[in-house]
């Protein structure tokens, strides 16, 4: 096949895509901390899930661990977007450490519906991902109450006192989709299920998977730029295929591209999760022009403009 026969090749880039509010709040924490206090500043568990971020903090002067009796005593300790558990803020005070509370708004907002679901006596669903940072910190606000359905072949498995009596609630980074499709088995079972106040899957979450919707039609291969760890990257891989794409891709950094996914491609997909920086999209399109596909085009599905303030700690004072 000659040149002018070749199928022009082309990246749709996802927007937005990348740090969202709640991760650009958390990393700046960390960061300001470390300016105002030096180093070191603890932080407790990952601040977002990537590990680029993590390694970038770590050498500005972060020490990274994994439960609070590792931080000596009388040292600051920064908490990570995920959330974390009142007895987690209990330990921290037991060892007299200056905490600063890096929670994203966002998951504040799901540990208030499920303390005041559970004073008014509601069993809670929490649709979400056992063992993951937020699901185990919302938890702790009220372990009696609280039972973890991990998607909707859960919810038929699930007990509670009183069928006339139950709440849902949920993980804020899960599929959209996955979620309604929970939530409606779960009802099928408590048809009196009573919802949240407001939709718990982040803003920031179903823009980036609407976005990836849009490109995953018109792409050949999706490639998303996100850590193994990330619910909401992973997710995004899964609403690529499920919205149509070919084949789609979690990738840490542009150099896990394989070529082989290239192969015979006229358009490639690009996005990224809610905790990665756009220096790391960059390296992914020149990797991607190096390979022909020099043309990019935006596909802009929502525009987002929120901003959180950093902890009270952290503010600077008005002049």
């Amino acid at each position: 096949m000659d040149a002018m026969s070749e199928p022009a090749r082309r990246v749709l880039l996802a927007k937005p895509r990348g740090y969202c509010a709640g991760v650009d709040r958390a990393v700046q924490t960390v960061e300001r901390a470390i300016e105002r206090y030096g180093k070191p500043v603890y932080v407790r568990k990952q601040i977002v899930h990537n590990t680029h971020v993590v390694r970038d903090l770590e050498q500005r002067g972060a020490i990274f661990v994994e439960e609070t009796d590792e931080v000596p005593e009388g040292s600051i300790v920064v908490f990570s977007a995920h959330g974390v558990a009142p007895q987690v803020h209990r330990e921290a005070s037991d060892r007299s450490l200056r905490t600063i509370d890096a929670t994203c708004p966002l998951v504040s907002k799901v540990h208030n519906e499920a303390r005041r679901f559970a004073a008014q006596g509601y069993d809670i669903l929490l649709i979400g991902h056992q063992g993951h940072e937020e699901v185990t910190g919302t938890t702790g606000e009220a372990p009696a109450s609280i039972h973890i359905v991990d998607g909707p072949e859960d919810a038929a498995r699930v007990q509670v006192r009183d069928p006339a009596k139950v709440a849902w609630l949920s993980q804020t980074t899960l599929s959209v989709d996955e979620t309604a499709q929970t939530v409606a088995a779960l009802r099928e079972r408590f048809p009196l299920l009573t919802d949240p106040p407001s939709d718990d899957i982040c803003y920031a979450t179903q823009n980036r998977q609407m976005a990836v919707k849009q490109i995953a039609k018109e792409s050949d291969v999706v490639i998303v730029v996100g850590s193994g760890n990330s619910s909401n990257s992973v997710r995004l891989v899964e609403v690529a295929r499920e919205a149509g794409a070919p084949a789609a891709h979690l990738v840490d950094d542009s150099g896990l591209i394989d070529d082989s996914w290239l192969d015979g491609v006229s358009t490639v997909g690009v996005t990224s999760g809610a905790s990665v920086p756009e220096k790391l999209v960059a390296a992914v399109l020149g990797r991607l022009a190096s390979a022909g596909f020099s043309a990019v085009e935006e596909v802009d599905a929502v525009h987002e403009s929120l901003v959180f303030a950093l902890p009270h700690e952290l503010r600077r004072p008005r002049r």
